[in-house]
């Protein structure tokens, strides 16, 4: 019996590219600090997301000087419809550079990313608008 092989060739092009919707960052103060505010995935869906990987860095400049924080990587097996959850804590002079936030969730058998990128100056009171679940404002990236 002998088998043939054959090559396929998948181009991105054939790859279904889903939006991400519904979900959200947003970096709230602290109520009882000022040198460290906190980060939040915000789930928007009626339905729950999964297998949710978080990397998260900064990058740029401050006083001339190239700065790169460590890459921090998180994991939640599930995060709940409607629901919010905190990522990590954010020092505020953190706010001189560019804060990325890389998001990957499974949700109806597909598998989603997207970059949610809070560039230098936008972490700032001027930006603020109501954050949903928690009744406090902050910055937020839909």
């Amino acid at each position: 019996m002998s088998f043939k092989k054959k090559n396929f060739i998948i181009m991105k092009k054939d790859i279904k590219q889903l939006k991400v919707e519904d979900l959200a960052v947003a970096i709230v103060p602290r109520e009882e600090e000022d040198e460290l505010w906190d980060s939040f995935l915000i789930n928007l869906k009626e339905e729950s997301i999964i297998s949710v990987l978080i990397n998260s860095k900064g990058y740029g400049e401050i006083d001339g000087k190239p700065i790169k924080t460590t890459i921090l990587r998180h994991f939640f097996e599930e995060i709940g419809p409607l629901h919010i959850t905190k990522i990590e804590p954010i020092q505020t002079k953190l706010f001189e550079i560019t804060n990325e936030y890389w998001i990957s969730f499974k949700h109806e058998g597909y598998m989603y990313d997207k970059k949610y990128v809070f560039v230098k100056g936008s972490i700032d009171k001027m930006n603020f608008t109501e954050i949903p679940f928690i009744n406090r404002k902050g910055v937020m990236i839909r």
